[in-house]
């Protein structure tokens, strides 16, 4: 991969940031269903408000633009719009055959503003991560209290809908591939197995970042991993990062952090939500509130990678990248 020298080079010297919510920041241009087909949707059959990774083709504009926005507050790590970029999640929208599509123009978007911010300042490169959600269908659970055994979707399912998904989001220009906001680790491990297999075919070791999601106070995934059983789980392949996403506020996610500092060989990531939702599903945590609470991770040496998920905006990312500049990233141990 193009860049992974400098990457492995950024990480070794400083925390990298990465982004803030695109969901978020796409709320503020009010767009409704006509904004959302544009010329080229305008007589699709279903609707399709609601879907933001169809932006990447209707609105570029605006998913530049907020990309451009969280470059401008420090990040340096991209995450592509994308989250929903899988045949198994399109099939909400049945826009199943854009899948390719809408990875590989939303991974282009996002690589052509992190070049130009890189040119202007190559001291300070910017990187690409293709995001990969974790679709709204788990291969551990049965949607059906009447019939535990029954599944949504199998294993296979996962590895070709993830597979086209990586493929495209490289071919798109992506550095790093994100398997994120993992609620189910069997996914994930069919995402990863279907990373590992382009790796093998196109002879390129991918950076894998891979970021869990805990869902409750009982400290557990939602398929009830602690988070040293899913860090076990995910270990086997070589990845850039491990780390959790999504769920809670910086807060409560510290002694989740904790764990993985002390166990993993891996840089560890963490991108929390603007604190808890409240009553309306709004985040109220302030920049500057979310920026004294990641302060416990820097003092603990607990991150390599820091950023924000639901409901952070530029200004949360600002207040984040200047509050650890002033500290060192979490040294990497080597426990082989």
């Amino acid at each position: 991969m193009k860049n992974s020298a400098q990457l492995y080079k950024a990480l070794s010297e400083r925390i990298l940031i990465l982004d803030g919510a695109m969901g978020t920041m796409l709320q503020r241009y009010k767009f409704e269903e006509e904004d959302y087909r544009g010329e080229r949707f305008k007589d699709w059959e279903h609707p399709v408000k609601g879907n933001n990774d169809l932006l990447s083709l209707t609105q570029p504009h605006a998913i530049e633009e907020v990309h451009r926005k969280y470059l401008d507050a420090g990040a340096d790590i991209l995450e592509t719009n994308t989250f929903s970029g899988t045949t198994i999640a399109m099939a909400d929208y049945h826009m199943e055959d854009l899948v390719y599509e809408l990875n590989y123009e939303s991974a282009k978007i996002a690589r052509k503003v992190c070049d130009e911010f890189t040119a202007k300042n190559p001291d300070k490169p910017r990187f690409v991560a293709g995001s990969i959600g974790p679709t709204n269908r788990t291969a551990s659970l049965s949607p059906d209290v009447n019939d535990p055994g029954y599944r949504a979707i199998t294993f296979e399912d996962l590895r070709l809908a993830y597979k086209q998904q990586s493929e495209a989001l490289l071919d798109g220009g992506s550095d790093i591939l994100l398997v994120e906001t993992i609620f189910d680790t069997l996914n994930a491990k069919a995402a990863l197995f279907a990373i590992d297999e382009i790796q093998e075919e196109r002879g390129i070791q991918i950076p894998i970042m891979v970021s869990g999601t805990i869902t409750d106070a009982s400290g557990r995934t939602l398929s009830g991993q602690t988070a040293e059983a899913f860090l076990i789980s995910v270990s086997h392949l070589n990845l850039l990062s491990v780390g959790f996403n999504c769920a809670l506020g910086a807060n409560q996610l510290t002694p989740y952090l904790e764990t993985l500092a002390h166990n993993s060989e891996f840089h560890v990531s963490a991108y929390p939500n603007a604190g808890l939702p409240n009553a309306f599903g709004q985040y109220d945590e302030s920049p500057d509130q979310m920026a004294a609470q990641i302060k416990e991770y820097v003092e603990k040496g607990l991150i390599n990678i820091i950023g924000g998920c639901c409901g952070t905006t530029p200004e949360h990312i600002k207040a984040i990248a200047d509050l650890v500049d002033k500290y060192e990233p979490r040294k990497v141990k080597d426990f082989v």
